[in-house]
């Protein structure tokens, strides 16, 4: 039998990193073995994320934005560094900055992304309180791919979530959290066993 390809995974992330955390130890349970987090890469020195890595045992890099001159520049030293880790999917975890179109073309339906509302609605940061403060019913998580607009891309996997009448922000950012933790895992394993189809026509992607 032939022996299936591990898939090298990149984590990008900014603050606290439980996304981080959750993936990393569903694959080190083996719920998946063809994968493999090989990285870590965050844009902020003091992230709690890194602390995160250094404990699972996760090679761990920081780049610093101010040694570049531009947000190009930045990416290409990023893409270069993940091409020498022969990474083949990248996983945006709390990573806070956009990317350039560049990184996008160079990992083109190779980066995921993961958002804490029903996109496409409540794009852009403070996704769980908008949806609260507006008096939404439901909200959600969504896994996406990510293209050249912000929380844009084509959609993996999504799930909705009722916000209960009198829930405060504590309470539904932690349904939120806790449904991302489940999402991620399942579309980075749909990912690796080469089971997601994208067609960029019409922007589907399709389980297969």
């Amino acid at each position: 039998m032939k022996k299936t390809k591990t898939t090298n995974v990149a984590v990008l992330a900014s603050g606290n990193g439980t996304n981080f955390e959750v993936l990393t130890k569903a694959i080190n349970r083996k719920r998946f073995t063809t994968a493999k987090i090989k990285l870590l890469i965050s844009d902020v020195e003091k992230s709690f994320v890194r602390k995160r890595a250094k404990r699972l045992r996760v090679k761990d890099i920081f780049l610093n934005p101010k040694k570049f001159s531009s947000r190009r520049e930045y990416d290409e030293f990023l893409v270069k560094i993940l091409k020498e880790e022969k990474i083949g999917l990248v996983v945006l975890a709390g990573y806070m900055r956009i990317v350039s179109p560049y990184f996008i073309k160079s990992f083109k339906n190779r980066i995921l992304n993961v958002h804490p509302a029903l996109l496409p609605a409540f794009k852009g940061k403070n996704s769980i309180k908008r949806a609260l403060s507006y008096g939404c019913k439901i909200t959600g998580v969504t896994v996406h791919f990510v293209d050249e607009m912000v929380d844009n891309g084509p959609i993996v996997l999504q799930q909705s979530l009722r916000i209960n009448e009198g829930e405060s922000f504590k309470e539904l950012e932690s349904a939120v959290h806790s449904l991302e933790y489940k999402l991620l895992p399942q579309a980075v394993k749909l990912f690796v066993e080469k089971r997601l189809k994208v067609n960029n026509r019409n922007r589907c992607v399709k389980i297969i």
